[in-house]
């Protein structure tokens, strides 16, 4: 696909959000509607004996990987976060440095389901007169 047609394709879908506010709707909305734009002149460019990679973009992020408490656990694992043992406190404090503030009460549950999804292993650990959970990768 030739990049003057990538422009005209780009600044049609700008024009078709244009009156959206700035957002995460909006940016989804023009990834959609370029998406199609593409796809469409992909299916055009065919017909007309030209072919169209689709491998060639680049594959999008998960953004909803991080929008919930265990996607955003899962993000820490897949950090490395998860080598070494680590305590709710710490698993709370860690989220809190990517901007992610959660109570400690709240995420035991979140915990429990990766442990039982095997995403995460638990194991009882004594610190002083206490015994805890202790989280780390399986």
């Amino acid at each position: 696909m030739k990049t003057k047609s990538l422009v005209e394709l780009r600044k049609t879908a700008e024009k078709s959000v244009a009156d959206m506010p700035d957002g995460d709707l909006k940016v989804k909305a023009f990834e959609v509607i370029l998406e199609h734009l593409i796809e469409s002149q992909g299916a055009t460019a065919k017909a007309a004996g030209r072919t169209f990679d689709a491998s060639s973009r680049r594959p999008q992020k998960k953004v909803e990987h991080t929008r919930s408490t265990t996607g955003r656990i899962l993000v820490l694992r897949d950090e490395g976060f998860f080598r070494s043992q680590k305590s709710i406190a710490e698993i709370c404090d860690e989220l809190a440095t990517h901007g992610w503030h959660y109570p400690l009460t709240s995420l035991s549950g979140p915990l429990q389901v990766l442990v039982q999804r095997r995403e995460l292993r638990r194991m009882r650990h004594k610190k002083g007169n206490k015994t805890v959970w202790v989280y780390s990768e399986p």
